[in-house]
């Protein structure tokens, strides 16, 4: 076996797999980037980011590979939300699952930060019924097109 030689440190010597926490940072500022009207769509939204999606989400969406979602929207849209709404009910979610993000990141030619866009303008567009060219032109909107 050949020994590789070493000299001085390359721009990803010290760079480490994005975290969930990294990931949370690059959808809220995402979210932020959204057109106004889009992002009041989702009403109060909570951004969560876990590794996988629990083996309940998989078995409710009938998903046999964890690598499959990309992120699930939970929650009540404005559509369908009441006047007053349940002192139990729960504030919309979007959940976004890092491995199966980075796993889909490392296939494609995408930026991470679009990925992660992308991810989000679907979880909330596809909840509300919004079309695939109403998501293109959001994110095109957000300046994540191409």
């Amino acid at each position: 076996m050949g020994q590789m030689s070493h000299s001085g440190s390359g721009p990803w010597d010290d760079l480490e797999a994005p975290s969930l926490s990294d990931i949370e940072m690059l959808a809220m500022t995402a979210f932020d980037r959204l057109p106004a009207p889009f992002r009041q769509l989702a009403g109060e939204i909570i951004i969560r980011v876990a590794d996988f999606p629990d083996d309940d989400v998989l078995d409710e969406m009938g998903i046999e590979s964890p690598y499959d979602l990309l992120g699930l929207f939970q929650g009540i849209g404005l559509a369908h939300a009441v006047a007053t709404p349940d002192t139990g009910q729960m504030p919309n979610m979007i959940w976004l699952y890092r491995r199966p993000i980075l796993d889909y990141w490392a296939d494609g030619d995408e930026t991470l930060g679009h990925l992660v866009t992308h991810v989000l303008v679907h979880e909330i567009g596809h909840h509300f019924g919004l079309s695939d060219d109403d998501m293109e032109a959001i994110e095109e909107e957000a300046g994540l097109d191409g």
